[in-house]
């Protein structure tokens, strides 16, 4: 399997990743030599600021990496997006604490949104206590994201609407107790594992807020709205998981015959339409979520905020190419026959994949 020459990926790169995922899908983590190229090209620090050590890359820079891994391993390109992602929050953190933690040898960041625990206020910090679902790469990190709910006394504490205050931390890994949870049919390797925390404390510069007003790094990345930055890394995730289906699905449509035409199945008209119409609404798709995502880049690199009306047309360009993801991928997979159905086969593992990264609560269709 082979990607575009416009890949971002290099031609070595791409078989290391490809030669070792079927391994890592069933060890259920990635390989160390995937560990080891994550860790070399310095793709965990890709959103981090240079000011911190990072590379802080051009969000379409990084969003076009992270479909080109997931198009040849999915596991690997989720948790790139995932650890990288959360690097990214090292933006919003005092600026000698993100030096220190972005510099720690073979940094990986991971962690959950949910606030599934809370932090009660003690002197010049805070007592985390909680338990939070699907860190992807949880056993490669060496710190951990996390929303909790703010208490004092024991009582939680209440914003001006009467609702509990949240607030995002980030905790060292020693802190930190790796549940392993993680048995979903796809994204095996990402080992998107759960974590607790007992009562560790953390002083308060490990706390922050997600905002453009509250970021401590000036580049045009920390200025990008945080939801629009989670759709459109995702959905590249997506893109490139139904991009290497589609890829493996024509080699098995090939080989099958038409039970009851017998003819190969891409000479029955109506199979190589379908084969065709799903690549070129794809292919359509992808273009347009690029167009939105360049142009809202370009908005926010010349200093302009994203209002309401970009912010929706990033989130429907990306939400259009995962619909045009989900029609080929769920259209296409009757025609590969049952070797694409055996655990075994790549083609299975990218199904597996694809249909648990497309689970994710902000890829509902509506």
């Amino acid at each position: 399997m082979t990607l575009p020459t416009t890949s971002p990926l290099g031609a070595r790169d791409t078989r290391r990743i490809e030669r070792y995922a079927g391994l890592a899908d069933a060890a259920r983590f990635l390989h160390p030599v995937q560990q080891a190229l994550l860790h070399r090209r310095g793709w965990l620090k890709m959103l981090a600021p240079r000011a911190s050590g990072g590379a802080e890359l051009p969000l379409p820079e990084v969003v076009r990496l992270e479909e080109a891994v997931a198009a040849v391993d999915g596991s690997m390109g989720w948790v790139l997006t995932l650890c990288a992602g959360a690097g990214w929050f090292a933006g919003f953190l005092a600026p000698e604490l993100a030096r220190a933690i972005i510099g720690t040898p073979r940094v990986c960041l991971g962690g959950s949104g949910a606030p599934t625990g809370h932090a009660e206020q003690e002197g010049d910090g805070y007592r985390i206590t909680g338990r939070w679902d699907y860190a992807s790469g949880a056993p490669m990190a060496t710190h951990f994201t996390l929303n909790a709910v703010l208490r004092a006394g024991g009582q939680p504490l209440l914003d001006e609407h009467g609702a509990p205050r949240i607030r995002a931390f980030l905790v060292p890994a020693a802190q930190v107790q790796i549940v392993p949870s993680w048995g979903s049919i796809g994204l095996r390797a990402s080992a998107s594992h759960s974590y607790r925390i007992d009562g560790q404390w953390v002083g308060k510069e490990h706390g922050f807020t997600i905002s453009p007003a509250t970021a401590t790094a000036d580049g045009p990345l920390y200025r990008y709205p945080f939801y629009s930055l989670a759709f459109v890394t995702l959905a590249a995730n997506v893109a490139g998981m139904a991009s290497h289906f589609m890829r493996l699905a024509r080699p098995c449509i090939e080989r099958r015959r038409h039970a009851v035409k017998n003819l190969p199945l891409l000479e029955v008209p109506e199979v190589a339409a379908l084969l065709r119409d799903k690549e070129q609404a794809h292919a359509a798709a992808r273009a347009h979520f690029y167009d939105v995502l360049d142009r809202s880049w370009a908005s926010v690199a010349a200093g302009m905020a994203l209002g309401a009306d970009d912010m929706l047309a990033v989130r429907t360009g990306s939400l259009a190419l995962v619909a045009a993801s989900r029609a080929a991928v769920d259209e296409l997979y009757p025609y590969c026959g049952l070797y694409a159905a055996h655990q075994d086969s790549a083609i299975n593992r990218v199904w597996r994949d694809f249909h648990t990264a497309s689970q994710h609560s902000l890829l509902l269709p509506c």
